[in-house]
C-alpha cells in the first residue's frame, strides 16, 4: 500500500533522495579550490575529496540493492538516508583533510544504500507498464538533473559561506527527506529474494579499490614503485577473482550474460566513458579556474549556469526523442557533441579566459551530458527482463560511478605528472637550487602562496614560479582534455556500431 499522498508523491520522494544522493558527485568540485586553502589540501587529497565518495558507491551499490531486495527496501533506504546525513555532519565539522575524506566515505556508503530501492520501488508502485515506464523516465532523467545543478548550487552556497556550507546544505536536504519518505514510502521486499553475494562485493569492491590507490599513490611514488605495482597486481587478480566468481554463484551480483547483449553493454561503457570525462570539467577545469583565474564561488556558477541548463533541456529532449527512435542515435550525437565541447575548451581556457567562447565549449559538452544519460538508463533497462530491473539501473549506476572515481584518478596522475615535470624544469630553468624544488611544488599544490603577498626582493622570482606553475597546471589540463575526448569519442562509435533498434536477448 501507497502512503499518505499517494503515488506521485511516492514518486517525488524517490526522485529527490536520488537527486541528493547524485547532487554529490559534482556538488563538491567547485569548492575544491576554496577546501584546498582552508585545510592546507594537495592535490592527491582533493582527488580522495571526490574519489572517497564515488569509491564507495561504486563498491556496494550493487550488493545494497540485494540486501535491500531480503531485508526490506524501505529500510535500507532510510539506513542509508540516515548514513548520508551523518557523513554530511562528519564532513561540515571536519578540522583536516583527513577527517573531510572520512566523511565523504560515510556519505558515498549511504548513497550506496539509499540509491538502488529507489528504481526498485518503482515495479511495485507502478504495476501497470506503461505508467511504470514514464516513471522510469523521470527517475533516470533526474539523474542527469543532479549532475548538472551540482556546481551551480555548490558555487551559491561556497560564495554564501564556504564549503563546508554544502555539507550543511546536504543535512538538511537528507533529513527533511528522510522523515518525509519514512511517512509516505510503503513497505516494500521480497522473501524469495537471492542471499547477498558476499564474495562477489568484497572482491569487486577489492580490485576496484586498489586500482584507484595504485593510480593515485603513483602519482607521488612513479608506476616502478614497488607498492604501486603490487597494487595493481592486487587489482588485476582481484578483478579475475570477481568474474571467476560471478561466472559460478547462484545469484551473482552481476548477470555477467547480459554483456553479450550491446544494449548493456554498451550503454554501461557510455555511461563508463562520459562519466570519466565529466570529470575533467567539474574537477580541473573548475580548479583552473579558481586557483588560476581567481573566480569566486558566485563567478564559477555563473560560468557553469548556461551549460547546467542546456544539460536539462537536452536530458528531457534526448528523452522523448529516444522513445521515438531507440538509443543509438542519442547516445552517438551525445557523446559527438560532449568530445566536441571539451576540444573546443582547450582553446579557450587560459588564464585571461574570454568568457562567453569558454561558456559556449562548456555548454556543448554540457547538451551532449544530458543528451547521453537518459538514453543509456533506457537502453539497459531495454536489455533486460523487468525482474533485473534493478539489477541492471545499479550496474549503469555504478559503471559511472567507477568512470568518476577512475577519471579522478587518471586524470589528476595524468595533471600531476605534468604540473611537476613543466614545473621543475621552469625552476631548474630560473636556477632555483634543486633543494628547494619539493617545498616550492608542496606549497602551490597547497595554496600556500598567495596571489597577492608582498615577497620584497624575491617578488620576481616568485612571480615567475607562479607563472610557470599556471602554465603547468595548464599542460596537464589540456592532456586531461584531450584524453576524455577521445575516451567519448570512443564510445560514440561504439554506439554507433553496436547497437539496434532492439535488444539482443541474453541466450542468444
Amino acid at each position: 500500500m501507497v502512503g499518505r499522498g499517494g503515488r506521485p508523491l511516492a514518486l517525488a520522494i524517490l526522485c529527490t533522495l536520488l537527486f541528493l544522493t547524485f547532487l554529490d558527485n559534482t556538488v563538491v568540485s567547485v569548492a575544491l579550490g576554496d577546501v584546498q586553502i582552508s585545510l592546507k589540501a594537495n592535490v592527491t587529497d582533493l582527488q580522495w575529496v571526490v574519489g572517497a565518495y564515488a569509491l564507495t558507491f561504486a563498491s556496494l551499490m550493487l550488493a545494497c540493492g540485494m540486501i535491500g531486495d531480503e531485508l526490506g527496501r524501505k529500510e535500507v533506504m532510510l539506513a542509508g538516508a540516515a548514513t548520508f546525513c551523518a557523513g554530511s555532519v562528519l564532513s561540515a565539522l571536519a578540522p583536516n583533510v583527513q577527517v573531510l575524506i572520512a566523511g565523504r566515505a560515510v556519505m558515498g556508503l549511504g548513497a550506496a544504500a539509499s540509491e538502488p530501492g529507489t528504481l526498485s520501488m518503482l515495479r511495485h508502485l507502478y504495476p501497470d507498464a506503461k505508467a511504470r515506464s514514464r516513471a522510469i523516465g523521470i527517475w533516470a532523467g533526474t539523474s542527469g538533473f543532479a549532475l548538472a545543478m551540482g556546481p551551480v548550487i555548490g558555487g551559491v552556497l561556497t560564495g554564501l559561506w564556504s564549503w563546508r556550507a554544502i555539507f550543511w546544505f546536504n543535512l538538511v536536504f537528507g533529513l527533511t527527506v528522510l522523515i518525509i519518505a519514512a511517512l509516505i514510502l510503503p513497505d516494500s521486499s521480497d522473501p524469495t529474494a537471492a542471499r547477498v553475494d558476499t564474495a562477489g562485493t568484497l572482491l569487486g569492491a577489492g580490485a576496484l579499490a586498489t586500482f584507484v590507490f595504485a593510480i593515485i599513490d603513483a602519482e607521488s611514488a612513479g608506476f616502478g614503485a614497488a607498492a604501486v605495482i603490487a597494487l595493481l597486481c592486487a587489482s588485476a587478480v582481484l578483478g579475475v577473482a570477481f568474474v571467476w566468481r560471478e561466472r559460478r554463484a547462484a545469484n551473482p551480483l552481476l548477470d555477467l550474460r547480459y554483456l553479450r547483449v550491446p544494449q548493456f553493454t554498451t550503454a554501461n561503457i557510455a555511461a563508463f566513458c562520459t562519466y570519466f570525462a565529466t570529470f575533467a570539467i567539474f574537477f580541473f577545469t573548475a580548479l583552473y579556474l579558481v586557483e588560476v583565474v581567481s573566480l569566486s564561488g558566485y563567478k564559477l556558477a555563473l560560468v557553469f549556469l548556461p551549460m547546467t541548463a542546456l544539460m536539462i533541456v537536452s536530458s528531457v529532449l534526448a528523452g522523448r526523442w529516444t522513445a521515438l527512435v531507440g538509443p543509438r542515435w542519442s547516445i552517438t550525437i551525445g557523446c559527438l557533441l560532449m568530445a566536441a565541447g571539451l576540444f573546443l575548451a582547450v582553446g579557450y581556457l587560459n588564464p585571461h579566459p574570454s568568457y562567453g567562447p569558454l561558456v559556449i565549449a562548456l555548454s556543448l559538452a554540457g547538451i551532449g551530458i544530458g543528451t547521453t544519460v537518459v538514453p543509456v538508463t533506457s537502453s539497459v533497462l531495454n536489455a533486460v527482463p523487468a525482474e533485473r530491473s534493478g539489477m541492471a539501473a545499479s550496474a549503469t549506476n555504478t559503471s559511472r560511478e567507477i568512470g568518476a572515481v577512475t577519471g579522478v584518478a587518471i586524470l589528476g596522475s595524468l595533471v600531476y605528472s605534468r604540473l611537476v615535470s613543466n614545473l621543475v624544469a621552469a625552476m631548474n630553468h630560473l636556477g632555483i637550487p634543486a633543494s628547494f624544488h619539493a617545498q616550492a611544488i608542496t606549497d602551490i599544490e597547497t595554496g600556500a602562496i598567495p596571489k597577492n603577498a608582498n615577497y620584497g626582493i624575491f617578488q620576481h622570482l616568485v612571480d615567475e614560479v607562479l607563472t610557470a606553475a599556471y602554465a603547468a597546471f595548464k599542460s596537464g589540463l589540456d592532456a586531461a582534455l584531450y584524453l576524455s575526448g577521445g575516451l567519448v569519442l570512443f564510445a560514440a562509435l561504439l554506439a554507433l556500431i553496436t547497437l539496434r533498434t532492439h535488444p539482443v536477448d541474453a541466450g542468444s
